[in-house]
């Protein structure tokens, strides 16, 4: 494996090669495990280094993040810890662990063990390998359930008969490696699956570990993919009943993975989107406000992410049609606009393929959303304006005037100002 390790970029070879060091000084056998070998003989880019040590790891990471200077998080009770190396390399490390189910769907019970226990406790072989960088036997590679073979012949296997009933959630995670990586699962994990289905073991896990799970398959490249496997292998009733995912709906997610990438193509100054959440407001859109904040309560999610996918459900036929006008106003786009997030107004230009909608959607993206009036508040104080609540209300009548190309420059904001106070003194 050592010619693998060395095609690793500069970077994160080092850090490979330090982690090697430290753990040579400390006795402290270590190795590079899961998803990073998997991807490491795939040749695919993973920044993400994945440790195991054969004693304390919290110990061990402890000692590597004041080597790195850099802050950790650790997790005791787990044995884990988590190191920000910098940019965008993250290093997670554990102590290797056996774990025990105590009862079907349950978290595992975690004990202390040797490597092969922790890579038993995996989901599948291909996730099952790794690599020793210790200094006697430095790229080795550890493969005890032929994962590397697994790999060569593109399939997803779990590693014992009943790993779908002590942990549901490896049948969303075998869909999104298999569809991911183009590979199949195989015959008898296939079965095993469907029979871990038959039983409806996925409605027996915890809500918030399939909505962890089914966030993942939502920032997968093409999520739309995963989707309608696991419509086929299991139907989206662990979801909510009402879901089918017609060809309707893979239409939208179609068309929300398009607006998606318009958007990072023609505005990649503005903030990264959340597009696993357009994603998922593609995915309810046949569901109702009060189905979907029931989704959003069973698998706990944060209020900042309910409040935009219940967001997208308000936006009734009169916004749509202000929205879809040839002659509706700038400054009346701005005011439909800026009170929602980007991921609801992404998400109405996916859904709404009206012309007169996407270019207002483009304007607001590309001109009004960000424009700021010249005049302040010390400007409204020196015309004898008391502050208070009045300032805001003037300056919103100023910005919509200046949206509407009404006036440009500071003096003709201060001209309109004058006109707006003369009219409230008249009143």
């Amino acid at each position: 494996m050592k010619k693998y390790l060395d095609k690793l970029p500069k970077e994160m070879r080092g850090l490979v090669l330090l982690i090697s060091r430290l753990a040579e000084a400390n006795n402290a056998p270590v190795y590079l495990v899961g998803g990073f070998v998997r991807d490491l003989i795939l040749g695919v880019r993973n920044l993400d280094l994945d440790i195991v040590v054969e004693g304390d790891g919290i110990k061990f990471a402890e000692l590597l993040a004041g080597k790195l200077d850099a802050g950790v998080t650790l997790h005791r009770r787990f044995g884990t810890a988590s190191i920000n190396a910098g940019g965008h390399l993250k290093i997670d490390i554990a102590s290797s662990r056996l774990e025990r189910y105590p009862a079907p769907a349950h978290l595992p019970e975690v004990t202390c063990g040797v490597l092969k226990d922790d890579l038993l406790r995996r989901d599948f072989t291909i996730n099952a390998m790794a690599i020793s960088i210790n200094r006697g036997d430095f790229g080795r590679l550890i493969d005890c359930f032929r994962g590397k073979d697994d790999l060569i012949g593109e399939k997803i296997r779990i590693l014992h008969p009943v790993s779908f009933i002590d942990d549901p959630t490896r049948i969303l995670r075998a869909v999104r490696f298999e569809q991911r990586y183009g590979f199949k699962i195989e015959p008898v994990t296939l079965g095993l699956l469907k029979e871990a289905n038959a039983l409806k073991m996925l409605q027996k896990v915890q809500p918030h570990r399939v909505r962890d799970e089914l966030i993942l398959i939502l920032k997968e490249e093409r999520p739309l993919l995963p989707l309608i496997r696991i419509k086929g292998l299991t139907g989206l009733g662990f979801i909510n009943d009402g879901l089918s995912l017609s060809k309707g709906a893979q239409g939208l997610l179609e068309s929300a993975a398009s607006q998606i990438r318009w958007f990072r193509s023609n505005f990649p100054k503005r903030r990264k989107l959340d597009s696993w959440l357009i994603y998922l407001m593609a995915l309810l859109d046949p569901l109702n406000i009060r189905s979907i904040q029931s989704i959003c309560s069973r698998f706990a999610m944060r209020k900042g992410e309910e409040k935009r996918l219940v967001a997208c459900k308000k936006t009734g036929g009169v916004f749509i049609r202000k929205l879809s006008s040839k002659t509706t106003r700038p400054s009346q786009v701005h005011k439909l606009l800026e009170p929602l997030s980007y991921e609801t107004i992404i998400f109405i230009r996916a859904k709404f393929k009206n012309k007169y909608l996407r270019k207002n959607i483009n304007n607001f993206f590309g001109v009004y959303n960000g424009m700021r009036v010249h005049i302040t508040g010390a400007d409204l104080h020196k015309l004898g304006l008391t502050p208070g609540p009045y300032y805001q209300k003037i300056f919103r009548q100023v910005l919509g005037a200046k949206l509407d190309g009404l006036v440009t420059t500071k003096q003709e904001e201060l001209e309109l100002i004058g006109r707006i106070i003369k009219k409230r003194k008249i009143k």
